[in-house]
Protein backbone atom coordinates (compact mmCIF):
# COMPACT_ATOMS: atom_id res chain seq x y z
CA UNK A 1 0.00 0.00 0.00
CA UNK A 2 1.30 3.71 -0.70
CA UNK A 3 0.05 6.31 2.33
CA UNK A 4 -1.17 9.28 1.40
CA UNK A 5 2.21 11.39 1.43
CA UNK A 6 3.80 8.82 -1.07
CA UNK A 7 1.07 9.88 -3.73
CA UNK A 8 1.36 13.54 -2.98
CA UNK A 9 5.21 12.52 -3.77
CA UNK A 10 4.60 10.94 -6.74
CA UNK A 11 1.91 12.64 -8.27
CA UNK A 12 3.99 15.97 -8.20
CA UNK A 13 6.87 14.17 -9.62
CA UNK A 14 4.99 13.14 -12.87
CA UNK A 15 3.33 16.48 -13.36
CA UNK A 16 7.12 18.07 -12.53
CA UNK A 17 8.49 15.93 -15.51
CA UNK A 18 5.65 16.26 -17.52
CA UNK A 19 5.91 19.75 -17.80
CA UNK A 20 9.97 19.65 -18.38
CA UNK A 21 9.34 17.00 -21.32
CA UNK A 22 6.59 18.62 -23.00
CA UNK A 23 8.02 22.05 -22.97
CA UNK A 24 5.34 23.87 -22.01
CA UNK A 25 5.23 27.30 -21.12
CA UNK A 26 3.37 27.32 -18.00
CA UNK A 27 4.32 24.98 -14.99
CA UNK A 28 1.51 22.74 -13.61
CA UNK A 29 -0.25 23.39 -10.26
CA UNK A 30 1.46 21.15 -8.22
CA UNK A 31 -0.42 19.97 -5.17
CA UNK A 32 1.16 21.46 -2.05
CA UNK A 33 3.35 18.90 -0.11
CA UNK A 34 3.75 18.55 4.00
CA UNK A 35 6.82 18.93 5.52
CA UNK A 36 8.47 15.62 6.71
CA UNK A 37 8.17 16.51 10.28
CA UNK A 38 9.72 14.08 12.71
CA UNK A 39 7.74 11.80 14.70
CA UNK A 40 7.86 12.35 17.94
CA UNK A 41 9.55 9.00 18.69
CA UNK A 42 12.51 9.67 15.97
CA UNK A 43 14.48 11.73 17.92
CA UNK A 44 18.27 12.28 17.19
CA UNK A 45 19.39 10.82 20.19
CA UNK A 46 18.21 7.61 19.57
CA UNK A 47 18.95 7.54 15.87
CA UNK A 48 22.83 8.16 17.17
CA UNK A 49 22.35 5.13 19.84
CA UNK A 50 20.88 2.76 17.39
CA UNK A 51 23.01 4.01 14.35
CA UNK A 52 26.43 4.26 16.20
CA UNK A 53 28.94 5.73 13.09
CA UNK A 54 26.74 5.22 11.01
CA UNK A 55 25.24 8.26 11.38
CA UNK A 56 27.40 11.50 10.80
CA UNK A 57 26.67 14.12 13.45
CA UNK A 58 27.19 17.70 13.06
CA UNK A 59 28.82 20.08 15.61
CA UNK A 60 26.69 22.00 17.72
CA UNK A 61 26.88 25.26 16.07
CA UNK A 62 23.65 25.78 14.22
CA UNK A 63 20.58 27.45 15.92
CA UNK A 64 16.84 26.31 14.94
CA UNK A 65 14.64 29.33 13.73
CA UNK A 66 12.00 27.84 11.75
CA UNK A 67 8.39 26.90 13.52
CA UNK A 68 9.53 23.06 12.69
CA UNK A 69 12.20 22.31 15.25
CA UNK A 70 12.32 18.26 13.92
CA UNK A 71 12.51 17.91 10.58
CA UNK A 72 14.13 15.99 8.28
CA UNK A 73 14.19 14.67 4.69
CA UNK A 74 16.92 13.66 1.70
CA UNK A 75 19.76 16.85 0.97
CA UNK A 76 20.14 18.83 -1.75
CA UNK A 77 23.16 21.15 -1.64
CA UNK A 78 24.42 24.70 -2.62
CA UNK A 79 27.70 26.26 -2.19
CA UNK A 80 27.48 30.09 -2.65
CA UNK A 81 28.96 33.22 -0.85
CA UNK A 82 26.67 36.15 0.23
CA UNK A 83 24.53 36.16 -2.75
CA UNK A 84 21.23 34.41 -2.66
CA UNK A 85 20.18 33.53 -5.96
CA UNK A 86 20.61 30.04 -6.04
CA UNK A 87 19.09 29.71 -3.27
CA UNK A 88 15.74 31.18 -4.14
CA UNK A 89 15.81 29.46 -7.91
CA UNK A 90 16.42 26.25 -5.93
CA UNK A 91 13.31 27.08 -3.25
CA UNK A 92 11.38 27.79 -6.30
CA UNK A 93 11.32 24.20 -7.82
CA UNK A 94 9.40 21.79 -6.43
CA UNK A 95 11.04 20.07 -2.87
CA UNK A 96 9.87 16.84 -2.70
CA UNK A 97 10.42 16.93 0.77
CA UNK A 98 13.59 18.04 1.09
CA UNK A 99 16.04 19.44 2.96
CA UNK A 100 17.88 22.33 1.13
CA UNK A 101 21.48 22.53 2.89
CA UNK A 102 23.05 26.05 2.27
CA UNK A 103 26.80 26.09 2.76
CA UNK A 104 27.46 29.82 2.80
CA UNK A 105 30.72 29.62 3.45
CA UNK A 106 30.17 30.57 7.20
CA UNK A 107 29.65 34.10 6.83
CA UNK A 108 28.49 36.50 9.02
CA UNK A 109 28.26 39.53 7.00
CA UNK A 110 24.51 39.09 5.26
CA UNK A 111 21.77 36.90 5.58
CA UNK A 112 20.54 34.29 2.98
CA UNK A 113 17.51 33.11 4.05
CA UNK A 114 14.66 35.26 5.26
CA UNK A 115 10.28 35.10 5.61
CA UNK A 116 9.95 35.28 1.88
CA UNK A 117 12.41 32.67 0.93
CA UNK A 118 10.99 30.35 3.82
CA UNK A 119 7.58 30.85 2.51
CA UNK A 120 8.51 29.59 -0.80
CA UNK A 121 10.30 26.91 0.27
CA UNK A 122 6.87 25.68 2.11
CA UNK A 123 4.81 26.34 -0.84
CA UNK A 124 6.79 23.71 -3.08
CA UNK A 125 7.09 21.07 -0.31
CA UNK A 126 10.63 21.60 1.42
CA UNK A 127 10.82 19.41 4.42
CA UNK A 128 13.84 22.32 5.44
CA UNK A 129 16.55 24.73 5.55
CA UNK A 130 20.21 24.58 6.92
CA UNK A 131 22.43 26.89 6.58
CA UNK A 132 25.92 27.35 7.13
CA UNK A 133 25.49 31.46 7.63
CA UNK A 134 22.67 33.80 8.43
CA UNK A 135 18.89 33.97 8.20
CA UNK A 136 16.97 37.18 8.89
CA UNK A 137 13.04 37.87 9.81
CA UNK A 138 13.68 35.36 12.28
CA UNK A 139 10.38 36.33 14.51
CA UNK A 140 8.53 35.15 11.14
CA UNK A 141 9.96 32.28 10.48
CA UNK A 142 9.44 30.72 14.00
CA UNK A 143 6.01 30.80 13.31
CA UNK A 144 5.82 28.57 9.83
CA UNK A 145 5.81 25.21 9.43
CA UNK A 146 9.30 24.43 8.27
CA UNK A 147 12.80 23.45 9.64
CA UNK A 148 15.10 26.05 9.36
CA UNK A 149 18.47 25.84 10.79
CA UNK A 150 21.59 28.56 10.62
CA UNK A 151 24.76 29.82 12.27
CA UNK A 152 22.96 33.41 13.14
CA UNK A 153 20.47 35.77 11.90
CA UNK A 154 21.60 39.39 10.41
CA UNK A 155 19.28 42.23 9.02
CA UNK A 156 21.07 42.91 5.92
CA UNK A 157 20.08 41.18 2.68
CA UNK A 158 22.74 39.23 0.12
CA UNK A 159 24.04 40.78 -2.56
CA UNK A 160 22.31 38.71 -6.36
CA UNK A 161 24.84 38.25 -8.81
CA UNK A 162 23.33 34.31 -9.14
CA UNK A 163 27.10 33.01 -8.17
CA UNK A 164 26.99 29.69 -6.70
CA UNK A 165 27.27 26.28 -7.46
CA UNK A 166 24.54 23.07 -6.84
CA UNK A 167 24.09 19.34 -6.39
CA UNK A 168 27.71 18.84 -5.28
CA UNK A 169 28.76 17.72 -1.62
CA UNK A 170 29.60 20.07 1.08
CA UNK A 171 31.04 19.90 4.57
CA UNK A 172 30.94 22.14 7.51
CA UNK A 173 30.39 21.86 11.24
CA UNK A 174 32.59 18.72 10.65
CA UNK A 175 30.87 16.32 8.60
CA UNK A 176 30.06 16.34 4.57
CA UNK A 177 26.22 16.63 3.36
CA UNK A 178 26.09 14.92 -0.31
CA UNK A 179 22.68 15.38 -2.66
CA UNK A 180 20.98 12.08 -1.65
CA UNK A 181 21.90 11.25 1.29
CA UNK A 182 19.19 12.07 4.80
CA UNK A 183 19.43 14.80 7.13
CA UNK A 184 18.26 14.58 10.64
CA UNK A 185 17.69 17.65 12.98
CA UNK A 186 16.11 18.38 16.30
CA UNK A 187 16.43 20.42 19.15
CA UNK A 188 19.91 18.33 20.53
CA UNK A 189 21.34 18.32 16.93
CA UNK A 190 21.72 17.54 13.40
CA UNK A 191 22.77 14.31 11.84
CA UNK A 192 22.84 13.10 8.31
CA UNK A 193 22.69 8.83 7.37
CA UNK A 194 23.47 7.55 3.84
CA UNK A 195 20.00 5.49 3.95
CA UNK A 196 16.72 6.81 5.24
CA UNK A 197 15.76 5.43 8.65
CA UNK A 198 13.30 3.54 8.62
CA UNK A 199 10.80 3.99 11.27
CA UNK A 200 9.87 1.16 13.90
Amino acid sequence: MIDASCQKLLVSYVLYMIYHLSGAREAPRIPPLEPLELPMHLKTTDLCDQLGDAAAVAEPMLVNYGGLSAFGGQIATIKVFEDNSLVRAALETPGFGRVLVVDGGGSLRCALVGDQLAALAIKHGWSGIVVYGCIRDSQTLAALDIGVQALGTHPRRSIKKGEGAVDLPVTFAGITFRPGAWLYADDDGLIVTQQRVSTP
